[in-house]
């Protein structure tokens, strides 16, 4: 039940621009089993491909739920109450940074030189997010299919399930600095409505979007096997970049909006992301040791 509420969440944090699908996983504790799930399910064998599958499964179904609901009815509503999602966001990711650091610290402590891994991550996302500051609003309205084009729309596909995949960005902010988002969610949005019109532009994307899975999940498996201590330190750094790309979130909008201030904050918001933080870890815990005991006996 957590993996399909974790993949819930995962969808409805990579609609929007802010924080990242890979950031909810890493926040409700099975990023590392995602990512192995991905690499076994191209590489494994039999047995392990079969696990791999029922765990991509589940988080599959809640992450087809979330993003259908956030194309045809929240799109409009994170739209319409932008801050008080994006305080939740900010919620969500503080809440998420010390239990973090508390699961990791035996690869942490002592190897606090890898905080430079943490740096270099914050940097990158607070480039990426004023960089797409600077940039002039790309709703791709005028989005004509050609070859050209179509080979763009691939390469955005690739980058942005990086950007998914990883802790930190989100890939609907690198969609919207390179000028797709729009493009997408009004070609998914047709598609879930029976208008195939658009269903090229979905697979060019989705094709895009595999590739890149395929790629990057090997480089994150590696990385986390070999490099535990300097990627974790890099997610932090993503992670604690993120804040800054949740704060500027509504400067992205379709019709763009103020960056978040004190004015616009909501502590409730704020305070609600936090408990659902804390509520799911505690749901982990009494879930894991309740496996624990049946695998005991």
């Amino acid at each position: 039940m957590i993996t399909i509420i974790g993949g819930f969440l995962m969808a409805l944090a990579d609609s929007v621009p802010g924080v990242s699908g890979g950031t909810i996983a890493f926040i409700m504790g099975f990023y590392d089993e995602f990512i192995n799930s991905i690499s076994l399910l191209l590489k494994g064998k039999k047995e392990e491909r079969k696990k791999a599958f029922f765990f991509l499964l589940k988080v599959g179904i809640g992450w087809v739920t979330g993003m259908v609901l956030a194309v045809l009815l929240l799109n409009a509503v994170f739209e319409k109450h932008i801050y008080l999602i994006s305080s939740m966001f900010l919620g969500f990711v503080l809440a998420a940074i010390p239990l973090i650091v508390i699961e990791e610290k035996k690869c942490l402590k002592g190897k606090y030189y890898n905080v430079i891994f943490s740096l270099i991550g914050a940097a990158a996302v607070v480039g990426i997010t004023l960089f797409r500051a600077s940039m002039t609003d790309g709703n791709g309205s005028a989005f004509t299919l050609g070859v050209k084009s179509g080979l763009y729309l691939f390469f955005c596909g690739v980058l942005a399930v990086c950007a998914m995949v990883l802790p930190g960005i989100s890939g609907s902010t690198l969609m919207l600095i390179f000028g797709v988002y729009m493009t997408i969610i009004g070609a998914v949005k047709s598609v879930i409505t029976f208008d195939f019109k658009a269903l090229p532009i979905c697979i060019i994307f989705g094709v895009g979007v595999l590739v890149g899975a395929a790629s990057i999940v090997g480089i994150l498996k590696k990385a986390l096997s070999r490099f535990r201590s300097q990627t974790i330190y890099l997610v932090l750094g993503l992670m604690a970049g993120s804040l800054y790309a949740i704060v500027r979130g509504p400067e992205s909008l379709d019709e763009p909006m103020p960056m978040m201030d004190l004015h616009t904050f909501s502590i409730i918001f704020f305070i609600i992301g936090i408990a659902v933080i804390v509520g799911l870890q505690v749901l982990k815990t009494v879930v894991g040791k309740k496996n624990g005991t049946i695998e005991s006996k």
